[in-house]
């Protein structure tokens, strides 16, 4: 018997190393013909409006982005802006070199797994691509839910698709978004990554004062599962 059910994972910086904005954003801006320092300003802005949904579709997003730098793009214009926004953001997502391997042994302890990650609207059509893809049960998406992490809700939506109570879950982040916090909230174990290449990641609400439990690498997660106590009642 195991101490959890199902273990969440956050993606961006978790099942992934860190992340930065590439040169492939360039060719965002340039598409919409706006400056790409100006778009850069107005994403991290808007980054949780953006992860909520709050400005429709994908097309819908980058018109409302491009008219806050004062440029107003062609649907064609616009067509390019989407499909280089998600080559970017699909070049600046690396696999962690433990990932597929840490899930296919929580797998094979018979734990369920799934995926909490505030994102737009890039992630839910770049993840069925990636070699992740097959070993989670379920992915709940902040752009999908219309909530970001801390709030419970994209949280138990993730613990519903996988039909295992918060109270049995494991979850695992870098601490962005406060995200620990929010999964303690409602019961659950949460940990921490710190990997080293963290300390470059791009990272919205950071949780710095996180005093928790932390793992350095994912594959750390099956000696805390396999040792961790389990509650006789």
């Amino acid at each position: 018997m195991f101490a959890y059910r199902a273990v969440l994972f956050d993606f961006f910086g978790t099942l992934t190393v860190s992340v930065r904005r590439g040169p492939g954003h360039t060719a965002v801006a340039e598409a919409l013909g706006c400056d790409p320092d100006a778009l850069v300003e107005v994403l991290d802005r808007s980054y949780y409006d953006r992860a909520r949904g709050g400005y429709g579709s994908a097309e819908e997003t980058l018109r409302w982005l491009a008219g806050q730098v004062g440029v107003r793009p062609s649907p064609s214009a616009l067509r390019a802006a989407v499909a280089a926004r998600l080559a970017a953001i699909r070049i600046d997502t690396t696999l962690r070199s433990d990932a597929v391997a840490t899930l296919r042994a929580l797998r094979r302890r018979g734990l369920r797994t799934a995926l909490v990650s505030d994102c737009t609207h890039e992630l839910p059509e770049l993840l069925p691509t990636l070699p992740v893809a097959g070993l989670l049960d379920a992915c709940a998406y902040s752009v999908h839910i219309g909530q970001c992490k801390p709030q419970h809700g994209i949280y138990l939506e993730a613990c519903a698709r996988v039909g295992v109570p918060p109270s049995d879950c494991l979850y695992v982040g870098d601490g962005g978004s406060h995200e620990l916090t929010g999964a303690v909230e409602l019961g659950m174990t949460a940990v921490r990554l710190t990997a080293p290449d963290l300390s470059h990641h791009l990272v919205f609400n950071a949780e710095p004062g996180w005093t928790g439990p932390t793992v350095t690498a994912l594959s750390e997660l099956i000696r805390l599962v396999d040792r961790a106590p389990v509650a006789v009642g």
